[in-house]
Formats: structure tokens, sequence, C-alpha cells
């Protein structure tokens, strides 16, 4: 699909508003990906930090499936690049933690960045923001006049990387003024701004100084917006009065596309605890939410729970891929693989399972956590991104004796819901089922958008011994800072499995023995 595709003339007028987040805005390309997907089209787009890649990236041309592409290759390793080695022998008078050489010669050119093209674009305008540092500003630089030093300019946080100089003045990132302009596209005559916000706004104060210092940046970033929806809202109140003076014919509306709870931030990305598969897959689930559940003609209200998250506690998060056997025109889960087994039809599901709070998660009975992902299939294609997936581990059956591990991801193909509903069965029995019965997956395949719908396939994934290694390798706690706290979380999981795995399992056992003495 071409970027063209969301922008040709529509009625009403759209902006697509691609605010910050760091290296995380592969959650962006996500749901852009979705509104693509929706038919939505766009006359104007801006973006501000982080986002300025994603917007410089459409405005070179590229689809939004290219884009995908290209984050899940990127090595998110070449962001950072060192500074001359006397920077770092006189650290009071260095300039940044790192400099810029990997972003220019290797992180934009991979992800399909070219000024030539951006400068070139006829598809929609784009805008660009940016610190003029000398002037104590915000900027905004039309997409036919960024340069390469503005696009670095645009990501050079005070701190991380150095400033940039641009015609005599010092520009950075813009995030401590703006996150996200919302304003320029009403100026531009928007009357639907589609924004999709990366940054977090939950409850919570964190401890950690890193924690601390993200936390000025959500202040500055969510501070500013909110006074942008103020500033809107009374725009709305003169265009209803008869008032418009940048030409809006209704009441400009806004719609928030945000996950639910705060995305894992940069060193998370960085050391590989998430990767960029699971954040595209984020953005993706998030915006179908919206898109088929949320969406009102209306839009959002202009207030700050427009991006308010849930507060994610001490958690866990892992990665977990089970391929096997599934057949179409077959409904028995065992029939449908050992067809699959003579025809060589893998299904493979690529999970990203989260538990935001550990205590929440034992204390619910159904012990539910979220799940992203996509799904490979020869007959339908790969790499197929979820819209809205379910975990559950250990959830009550209704039958005695038995517990359920429940894997279930809705997807599209072909213009079609399918959906993917997956369970392994644990049963009270000898220790030795454990472990086939932990990591095999009867599954069914429905034609529909959840699993009451008919079902056109079946089949059985498993976890193999590779696969169980890597899924342990991936697992690592989240919402907490300390390395006390990421023990406690990890093992507060661990001893959640196996009190489980013993209260099915290792029980017997013991009843067993107890009744042969």
């Amino acid at each position: 699909m071409d970027t063209a595709d969301i922008t040709t003339a529509a009625v009403p007028q759209r902006s697509l508003i691609l605010a910050g987040g760091g290296m995380r805005v592969a959650y962006q390309a996500g749901v852009v990906k979705a509104l693509v997907e929706s038919g939505l089209e766009f006359q104007h787009a801006d973006g501000t930090s982080g986002g300025t890649m994603n917007l410089a990236m459409l405005l070179s041309g590229l689809s939004p499936d290219a884009m995908c592409d290209n984050w899940r290759s990127l090595d998110v390793h070449r962001f950072a690049s060192l500074l001359p080695l006397p920077e770092y022998i006189r650290p009071w008078d260095m300039t940044g933690l790192g400099g810029a050489g990997g972003i220019r010669d290797y992180v934009f050119p991979h992800l399909g960045i070219d000024c030539a093209k951006i400068n070139g674009a006829q598809t929609m305008a784009g805008t660009f923001n940016l610190c003029n540092y000398s002037r104590k500003v915000s900027e905004v630089v039309p997409h036919d006049n960024v340069t390469l030093d503005h696009l670095v300019a645009g990501i050079s946080l005070p701190i991380f990387m150095p400033a940039v100089e641009i015609n005599g003045d010092w520009y950075t990132d813009s995030v401590w003024i703006k996150d996200a302009n919302l304003l320029e596209a009403v100026r531009r005559g928007s009357e639907e701004l589609w924004l999709i916000w990366c940054i977090g706004n939950e409850h919570d104060y964190k401890a950690g100084a890193f924690n601390q210092y993200v936390h000025m940046i959500e202040m500055s970033a969510n501070g500013h917006l909110f006074d942008e929806f103020q500033q809107i809202e009374e725009l709305n109140q003169r265009i209803q009065r008869g008032d418009s003076p940048y030409g809006q014919r209704g009441p400009i509306r806004l719609h928030v596309i945000r996950p639910l709870y705060p995305l894992p931030l940069d060193p998370d990305f960085f050391l590989g605890r998430i990767t960029a598969d699971t954040l595209i897959a984020m953005g993706y689930a998030d915006a179908k939410r919206y898109l088929e559940q949320e969406r009102t003609p209306a839009g959002v209200a202009l207030t700050p729970d427009a991006t308010r998250m849930q507060s994610a506690g001490a958690g866990i998060a892992f990665r977990e891929v089970m391929a096997g056997g599934l057949t179409l025109g077959i409904q028995d889960p065992q029939a449908g693989h050992d067809t699959a087994a003579r025809t060589g039809a893998a299904f493979t599901l690529h999970a990203s399972i989260a538990i935001p709070d550990m205590a929440r998660f034992a204390a619910d009975p159904q012990h539910n956590g979220q799940l992203f992902g996509e799904i490979s299939y020869p007959p339908f294609g790969a790499g197929i991104v979820g819209k809205n997936g379910v975990f559950r581990l250990f959830a009550p059956s209704g039958q005695p004796g038995l517990q359920w591990m429940v894997y279930e991801l809705g997807f599209e193909h072909d213009g079609k819901d399918y959906y993917m509903a997956g369970k392994k069965l644990v049963r009270d029995g000898p220790v030795l089922d454990a472990w086939k019965e932990t990591t095999t997956l009867y599954t069914t395949l429905h034609q529909g958008r959840d699993g009451s719908a008919p079902i056109v396939g079946a089949g059985i994934l498993t976890l193999g011994i590779p696969e169980l290694i890597n899924l342990v390798r991936s697992l690592h706690a989240t919402g907490v800072s300390t390395v006390e706290d990421k023990t406690a979380a990890v093992d507060q999981f661990g001893r959640f499995f196996l009190r489980e795995l013993w209260d099915t399992y290792g029980s017997h056992l013991y009843k067993r023995a107890e009744g042969a003495s």
C-alpha cells in the first residue's frame, strides 16, 4: 500500500500528529499501518522529537508496511555513537553522552529517510518541530525546507546528544517546549486531529534518577499538550459563534491513540527487553481497539484524560514462539495437526506477553495478562500483526482438575477477520505430564472476531526446547527500577507458576505416595 493512499484529498481535512517517544516510536509505525488499513486520509502530518523519524519515512515515500519492516530490521544499538575521546577526558565540558554519527550514517539511511524525497513530497504537507535553543522557541520547518541537520537536531535530546548549529543558531529536540504541535495543524485548517501519543501519563511517581528525568519530560510534554487542548477548546467556542479564523466549518475534533500502560523506556529497547516487533504489534492493536471499539464521531474530550494511562505495578514480560501443524477445513486440533504433518502447513505464533502488575494478576481468578503478536501461515502469509490478544495463565476451565493456559489472537487477512484460539490443557495428573501439557497448544482458527465464530481450521502448536530457552532469556521485570524490585517481581512470577504446577501435578504425586505407604 502506497503512502498516497492516506494523503489524497478528503473531507474533513485531517492531520496526523506524530508525537515523540524516543526509539520507542516504532510503536507509531504499527498505528500508522492500522490507520491506513482503515481508509483514513491525511492532508498534513506533523512530527516532534522521535515522531520526526516516522514523519520523515512517510514523506520519503515509504508505505506503512515498509516502515514496520525497517524498524524491525534496525540495529538499535547503532543509535549510539561515541564523541571524540577528548570530550570524555574532560567530562565537565562534554556536549553530550554520545554523538550523531550512527544516526546520520546508519539509522536514517536504514529507515529509508531521504531528504531529497522529503523536500519534493507532493502527497501531503509535512511540518517538523525543533527547539531553537539560541532563541528559546520552538520552530516549525516545512518539509520542503528540511535538511539532514534539521532531522538530527530534532532528536538531539540535551545531555544525550549535542546541539546542532544551523545558520548560526543552536537547535535541539523540541520535547522540553512541546512534544506535539496540534495548533500547527489547526492553523492549516485541519478539522480532525489524529494524535499518536507515546509519552507516559500515569498516576504514580517513580524512584530512580532516570525515571525522574523521564518524569520531567512527561510533565513538560503533557503540560504543553493540555495547554493546546484549552486553546483548541476556546477556538471551538469561537467557531460555534461563527468566528472561524482558520476556516474550519465545525468544531475541531481530536482522536488519540495511546497505549493502555506506559511504554517501556528506551533502555529496555536498547537492551533487548522489548523489540520493534512487539512495539509495532502494540501500536497496531491499540489503534485497532480505538478504531473498532472506542472511536466516536466527536472524538475524545480535550482534557488531560485524553492521554491518561493505567499505572503499572511490579510486573513481568516475556516472548514466546510456538509453531506446529494447522489445517484449514478441519475442526479437531489433533486431526488438523496430523493432516498438516503430511502437507507441511506450519502455523507460527510470535507472542509477546505482558503482566503489568503481578499482585493484581495473582489476585485475579482468571489470571489475565496481555498478549501482542503476529502469526505466519503459508496460506495467509508471513508477519500478520494481531489486533487483539488474550492471555490467561492457569485459568479455571469450569471442569474439576482442569486449568487452561489461554493464548488467543485476532487478526485480519484478505479483508476478513480471523481469530486464533489456543489452550494448553493442564490436568490434575502425573508430574511427568507437566512438560507436554504446558508446551502443547490445542488451537482452533475461527473466521470472525472471537472464538464464538465458525471454526475454519485446527491444529496443535508446541514450544520446543530452544524456544523455551529463548522464553526464559526474554523474561524480565517491568514497572520497577531497582535490582531488588526486579528480582522480587520475577521471583513472584516464578513462585506463582511453580505453585500452580505443584497444585496440579506435585500434590497428585504426593497423594499417590501417601496412598502407597
